[in-house]
């Protein structure tokens, strides 16, 4: 599903973000991105999602090399790619039925499949009813798990999340982890960047440690076999 093979990322400001990291992701898993703020963790997320392409390596997400795609193949390569952020980015004057349907909208869908799998969506992160509700009438959680939905409303192989639990209490971020391990028992790929150690120990998924840009738990940092890319 996700393999980082030697890459380096270094900004036009000359501040190098990742120094030849190297791991893989399989299908179905679900994986905690964790270290200390600056270590990584967003700019191995905007890879994956290709916000991003690397400086040096190779960057592999469903077999497409990342540093290779062709412009007007990125939209598409995106589709795949569900994405929760931490603070959310609803549309604040738009209802919760329109903020999760905006990435159906904007992939031409039927109109009839939009609805059902926007109330689909909506079952599946318990707010059914709340269609037609602002989201600042919402608490946190409840935006927070709208914008879970509209990430998943695509139904999406893989979806990454940064600090999805960061503007969250204890109880309200295990709330959010089981749902996103409920996506992983489906067989959704998920990679979670998260400070949140307790969590990490909660779930007992696996972790990639970043430090300065480099990989430090050993078992991720052995070199991968060669692997053949599609474009």
């Amino acid at each position: 599903m996700i393999v980082f093979d030697h890459v380096v990322k270094r900004y036009p400001n000359g501040r190098e973000a990742l120094s030849g990291v190297t791991f893989r992701i399989d299908a179905g898993e679900m994986v905690f991105l964790t270290g200390r703020s600056g270590a990584g963790k967003s700019t191995v997320l905007k890879l994956i999602a290709l916000l991003e392409r690397p400086t040096r390596g190779t960057v592999l997400v469903n077999g497409k090399n990342t540093g290779a795609l062709k412009p007007r193949h990125v939209p598409a390569f995106r589709r795949n790619i569900g994405v929760v952020f931490q603070d959310h980015r609803l549309l604040a004057d738009r209802p919760v039925y329109d903020n999760v349907a905006l990435p159906l909208i904007v992939a031409d869908t039927p109109l009839k499949e939009i609805d059902r799998r926007v109330r689909a969506a909506l079952d599946q992160v318990g707010l059914r009813g709340k269609e037609n509700a602002l989201p600042l009438e919402l608490s946190v959680g409840e935006q927070q798990r709208v914008g879970i939905a509209r990430a998943v409303v695509s139904k999406p192989p893989l979806l990454i999340a940064d600090e999805p639990t960061g503007n969250l209490d204890p109880e309200l971020s295990l709330e959010v982890m089981r749902l996103f391990k409920r996506f992983s028992d489906v067989g959704v790929t998920v990679v979670i960047a998260t400070h949140d150690l307790n969590l990490v120990r909660e779930f007992g998924q696996r972790e990639i440690v970043l430090d300065n840009g480099r990989v430090v738990n050993p078992q991720e940092s052995d070199d991968l076999p060669s692997v053949i890319a599609t474009r």
